[in-house]
């Protein structure tokens, strides 16, 4: 897309663009902002949008990209150095942070390309600078060469450094001397023009054995260099010169190398431009409800809550659209009612998209293919150029005429305006016709009454007014698509204190022209106005109906929850007594004699069926209760998910599927469940579980319970997981794994485990049971419940 020069001016972009700007955190931003061109087709655009999209993805789920805050732009430095041959200290500074700052963008970029295959965009620009930084490591962070430079930069600085002490060992020996130290304004050595000097007073200037280097601010004392410090003075400024030399060779090496990478370091500088904008801009996204299009291949656009970027907390939301059912729309209303805000807030939308920028609207907004913007809006007269205002707005619109296309959008401020009121709206009509025949997109404004029964009869035209108060006689600056508005010009000079006398005579001259236009706009907006206020009405009893709603089903929920928790707990009990009162009566038919052992077993066979029937509805209970919670997208779960085990907080990681059952990895646990009893977490379960794990792992680290906002965290036990599965084993297999299992789970430390024997006829669970029953560490054992298995598991609780 091209956007035309008058319509950059007009819509005033480089004052949205310095919004944008403030948000960047260096001069890369801005630089890359300042570049940035629209894109020049919908494939581009795509491809930007996408790139945007997963920098902001990386963004919220791994954190900002690596920056340096003292990162700053080196393009300029490059082109200097063409022309001196050599960067200062400090520039190669800037330099290597550059290259360092590159680097670790690239680690972080390529380690994330397999989730986001767009950075691939960025990757293939950020080059190796590895040689590059390492030789620029010689500069010191305060832009000093060190002295490992090179080897003759050490000797030198050496030899200074021993000439220095000479010095001061010599000159504090002048400075202590009586014959004259008594001569010194003050007892220190000072360095002034590279040597090293004594401050003589006044009066004793003749006597100092020394010469005379410079006077003092005050002009009381003398600057004096000692005779006995002349040769060493001497000695060290040839020493400074041959280390100036030895610098200025160094940085000219160095400036060469970097020359020679000239390229690649600016493709750097850009792509850590561009990161810095996005980081700019998801900020607009976080901070002031900008959001990113839709795209569309079509001709339109259509913007829900649009606002002017410059107007602030004060812009007044708007939509406003094109393209759809009609292809131009004409704007009317009073001065000073929002019509010029509401073009350039459409223009400056459009233009912020097509840069591949998130905008101040709606995320549901749509964008649509766009060649290019056009624009007259404003005053454009020009003294120089001998060009009145309707002069002036001719010569643009004729150059607009000119290269109007069906991908054009175009926007023209007071159509017809700046002339004689009936040739403007003729001229007016007939360019909208015009652009119409090119099938431009069109958003005018207009005070003509003519313009106004255009935009009402012509198919593909349609009106819309800016919404003015009668009551305040002040404009609410909505736009209302639909109805044509009043200019409502003899009201606001009312307001303004024009005397009764000119009001009337000007009602009377309307009486016999346009009266019925006027009054047909009036009672239309009246009629509007009644009708938006009894949907705003019915709105709110709709929202009223909505939450009276949502709270009858909570209530009704947890109702449900409660009774179905009720039952469960009844069920468990009866199950419990059944089974205990079972054992039991095997236990004493053992102890009877054999004729009375017979007639006991038969009459427990004839119990037994009552009591199976006992367990059958509970477990249809159990089975029903379930099937409440199924959720409608179960069949798409897949190997991968993560899920949550219906009726619990337990989180974990779908492993495998086979048939109706599934396999998950919780934790340290393996569990085998129905495939039914699971659902997909949702991100915030999966956060959330994500950062339980975390802290665990923590505990687990440093081998000691923690103790984390109030809530106490123990590592889980290395080695023996929470639960151990048994099911489809004989009596034989199973019974020593479960209780070789229970004594390893109680001496880890675990409060309770799980035993998965399923369900079956119940003897495999019979015997756990009755093994937890005679283990003295075993507290008490239970049945799971929903969500943990129901009658297939029995949990063990453990003494403390």
């Amino acid at each position: 897309m091209k956007i035309d020069r008058s319509a950059h001016n007009s819509l005033e972009l480089s004052k949205i663009l310095d919004i944008i700007r403030k948000d960047c955190r260096s001069d890369l931003g801005a630089s890359f902002l300042a570049s940035v061109e629209p894109a020049l087709d919908s494939d581009e655009l795509v491809a930007r949008h996408d790139l945007f999209k997963a920098v902001e993805d990386y963004r919220d789920r791994r954190g900002d990209l690596p920056w340096n805050h003292k990162l700053s732009s080196v393009g300029d430095l490059m082109e200097d150095a063409k022309t001196s041959g050599m960067l200062l200290g400090e520039e190669l500074l800037r330099v290597r942070r550059l290259m360092k700052g590159s680097a670790a963008v690239k680690d972080a970029l390529a380690q994330a390309r397999s989730e986001w295959p767009v950075f691939s965009a960025l990757l293939e620009n950020l080059r190796d600078f590895e040689k590059e930084e390492s030789a620029l490591s010689v500069i010191e962070e305060d832009g000093r060469l060190s002295d490992g430079a090179s080897d003759r930069l050490r000797r030198i600085r050496e030899e200074m450094r021993g000439l220095r002490d000479q010095i001061r060992r010599k000159g504090q020996g002048i400075i202590s001397d009586p014959s004259t130290g008594g001569m010194l304004q003050e007892r220190v050595l000072s360095l002034r023009n590279g040597r090293h000097v004594v401050l003589v007073r006044q009066d004793a200037i003749s006597k100092f054995p020394g010469l005379a280097m410079d006077r003092s601010g005050s002009g009381n004392s003398v600057y004096m260099e000692p005779h006995a410090l002349v040769s060493l003075n001497n000695e060290h400024s040839v020493h400074a010169e041959d280390e100036g030399a030895e610098e200025r060779r160094i940085l000219h090496k160095l400036t060469e190398r970097i020359l020679a990478r000239e390229s690649a370091i600016l493709d750097a500088e850009r792509v850590m431009g561009r990161i810095d904008l996005f980081y700019a801009l998801s900020e607009k996204i976080r901070r002031d409800r900008w959001h990113l299009p839709v795209l569309s291949p079509r001709r339109l656009f259509e913007l829900h809550k649009a606002r002017h970027p410059l107007l602030g907390d004060a812009a007044v939301p708007i939509d406003i659209s094109c393209g759809e059912s009609f292809r131009a729309l004409v704007v009317t209303g009073p001065n000073t009612g929002g019509k010029t805000v509401a073009l350039k807030t459409a223009g400056v939308c459009l233009c912020l998209s097509w840069f591949g920028f998130p905008a101040p609207f709606e995320e549901n907004s749509t964008v649509g293919a766009i060649d290019d913007i056009f624009c007259d809006i404003g005053d454009e007269q020009s003294i120089e150029q001998n060009l009145s205002t309707f002069s002036a707005h001719i010569t643009q619109i004729t150059k607009i005429l000119a290269a109007a296309s069906e991908g054009s959008v175009i926007l023209l401020d007071e159509l017809g305006a700046g002339t004689d009121p009936d040739e403007g709206a003729a001229l007016g009509i007939a360019i909208l016709d015009f652009l119409g025949e090119r099938r431009s997109l069109m958003l005018a404004t207009t005070h003509h009454n003519p313009i106004k029964r255009y935009a009402l009869v012509t198919p593909g035209v349609e009106s819309a007014s800016v919404e003015f108060d009668a009551s305040t006689l002040s404009p609410t600056y909505r736009l209302l698509v639909g109805i044509p508005g009043r200019s409502n010009a003899l009201l606001i000079a009312e307001k303004l204190g024009v005397p009764e006398g000119v009001l009337k005579r000007a009602k009377e001259a309307l009486r016999h022209r346009e009266v019925s236009m006027e009054d047909i706009i009036g009672e239309l907006q009246e009629k509007r106005t009644a009708i938006e206020q009894e949907n705003e009405r019915l709105d709110e009893m709709r929202g009223e109906t909505e939450r009276l709603r949502s709270e009858y089903e909570a209530q009704r929920k947890d109702l449900s929850e409660k009774w179905d928790r009720l039952i469960a707990d009844a069920d468990r009990k009866a199950l419990g007594i059944v089974e205990n009162a079972e054992t039991s009566a095997r236990s004493l038919i053992k102890t009877m004699e054999a004729e009375a052992r017979s007639a006991a077993q038969r009459k427990l066979e004839r119990t037994k069926k009552h009591f199976e029937r006992i367990k059958e509805q509970a477990e249809k209970r159990y089975d029903e209760r379930l099937e409440r919670t199924i959720p409608p997208d179960e069949a798409r779960l897949k190997p991968g998910d993560e899920v949550v085990v219906l009726g619990t907080s337990t989180i974990g990681l779908l492993d495998e599927i086979a048939g109706d059952k599934a396999m998950i990895t919780a934790g340290v646990a393996r569990l085998e469940l129905p495939l039914k009893m699971l659902r997909a977490a949702t991100k915030p379960e999966s956060r959330r579980e994500r950062k339980t794990w975390r802290v665990a792992q923590s505990g687990a680290d440093s081998g000691a319970a923690k103790e984390r906002g109030g809530v106490k965290i123990t590592p889980p036990p290395v080695g023996v997981p929470s639960s151990i599965m048994v099911r489809g084993m004989t009596l034989d297999e199973a019974m020593p794994i479960v209780e070789r299992y229970l004594d390893q789970a109680y001496r880890a430390g675990y409060g309770e485990v799980t035993v998965i024997h399923g369900r079956g006829e119940g003897i495999l669970r019979r015997e756990v049971h009755t093994l937890c029953k005679n283990l003295p560490y075993v507290d008490e054992y239970r049945l799971g419940g929903e969500g943990e298995g129901g009658f297939g598991v029995t949990i063990a609780r453990f003494k403390k």
